[in-house]
């Protein structure tokens, strides 16, 4: 149980600072401070709580984890849902926050991730589907790399939280970036709408980069890893 609330309490972290920055202060911070937001909760969560879950706070992590056999299905279940019920409880707090500031949640928006209309530059759905499966196989390709050798233990927590880092700079301006379908579930839920009705992308996209990069590592890496 200890490793699924340390779930449970690093996604709700991630989702919280992560998309409160973009909701509250987006416009001042620019995607360079969203994108830090974002990296910078994984970095403090992977000090904290990586020992005790491996600090994996995103189903796609998790999904390359139990593709590469380094966790079980029962364990897979339960920080998949550790993880969507933490993304919830982080939208929620984001969402008391908001309303308590007399801020307008449907103008500000909760950090949702989206195409079309709700691209910063308009991307379609097919380019969107492209930029979230190629964003999340280099995050789920870099965790993978850095978590699997044992001396680089010391800064996993700082390349794996760059990384988020680097693939928001690029994600952001084109559907928000998702790499991570608990991230993306939750403030759906709460906006609604055609949020909602785009989540699927934001779900099904990241889950297939993480396949294929645990697949690719997998392959390339077979000598070493075990």
């Amino acid at each position: 149980m200890k490793k699924y609330l340390c779930e449970f309490i690093g996604t709700a972290v991630l989702v919280l600072f992560g998309c409160g920055s973009a909701a509250i202060a987006g416009g001042a911070l620019g995607t360079l401070g969203i994108a830090l937001a974002f990296g910078l909760s994984i970095v403090a969560m992977a000090y904290v709580i990586g020992n005790i879950s491996g600090c994996h706070i995103n189903p796609a992590v998790s999904l390359a984890m139990l593709i590469n056999k380094k966790m079980s299905v029962k364990d897979f279940i339960c920080y998949v849902i550790a993880q969507v019920l933490g993304a919830i409880a982080g939208i929620g707090i984001l969402y008391a926050v908001m309303t308590c500031c007399n801020l307008d949640v449907a103008m500000q928006g909760l950090g949702a991730n989206g195409f079309d209309s709700l691209s910063g530059v308009g991307l379609n759905m097919l380019g969107a589907i492209i930029v979230e499966v190629v964003l999340t196989f280099v995050f789920i390709y870099t965790i993978l790399g850095v978590t699997s050798d044992d001396s680089k233990s010391s800064v996993s927590g700082i390349v794996i939280g760059l990384t988020l880092a680097f693939v928001h700079i690029m994600g952001i301006p084109l559907t928000g970036t998702s790499v991570n379908p608990a991230r993306s579930l939750a403030p759906a839920l709460f906006v609604g709408g055609e949020a909602l009705s785009q989540v699927w992308v934001f779900i099904l996209a990241p889950l297939v980069g993480s396949a294929l990069a645990a697949i690719v590592f997998k392959f390339l890496n077979k000598e070493e890893v075990k």
